[in-house]
């Protein structure tokens, strides 16, 4: 148990039976009557974000969440199976939770798998992950000075935006969050 007060973000709460992680807070004293502290939430499972005011000094659970790096071993057709690097145990992760992570996890990759009571609730990749474009159209000569971009595949499958000038076999720096193009990796 812990206090309002105490809310960072990231947090995971334990509210009505449900887990919801903290994404933003705001502690708030009006001029008139007791503080209170504002807060948006999202739920750990459905992901669906809420507005929701506590009063100060309000008694709140908080879950225990046991995040490890993990490395993605395989997807077996029905769920994608990670391997703690540590103690070498074997923990199968449903296709939803990956949801667009696996649109960027290459195996032997690592990843951080969250859990509450041994049930997985989330998959944490890195900010950027380095991939090979496998298929793209060849750029024409000239066009590296405009902003326009062309569809690439990835190493995964996965299809980005990338600038004109990049071929096939390169490597590349892509966002996790949005699948955007960051840059070339030098090798």
């Amino acid at each position: 148990m812990a206090t309002t007060n105490d809310l960072k973000n990231g947090m995971v709460l334990n509210l009505d039976g449900q887990l919801w992680q903290v994404i933003w807070f705001q502690h708030h004293k009006p001029g008139k009557g007791g503080a209170v502290v504002r807060s948006k939430l999202k739920n750990v499972e459905s992901g669906k974000v809420v507005d929701r005011t506590f009063n100060a000094d309000v008694k709140v659970d908080v879950a225990t969440v046991d995040k490890r790096t993990m490395q993605y071993l395989y997807n077996d057709g029905t769920s994608y199976v990670f391997m703690d690097t540590g103690t070498f145990d074997q923990v199968e992760v449903d296709p939803d939770l990956v949801g667009d992570a696996k649109n960027f996890m290459l195996e032997n990759q690592e990843a951080i798998v969250a859990s509450n009571d041994g049930r997985v609730l989330y998959l944490e990749l890195p900010a950027s992950v380095e991939l090979e474009i496998t298929y793209t159209e060849p750029g024409v000569v000239g066009d590296s000075a405009t902003g326009r971009t062309k569809p690439a595949t990835l190493e995964t499958g996965h299809e980005i935006q990338v600038p004109l000038f990049i071929t096939q076999g390169e490597k590349v720096k892509v966002d996790t969050r949005d699948s955007s193009y960051l840059g070339r990796v030098k090798a």
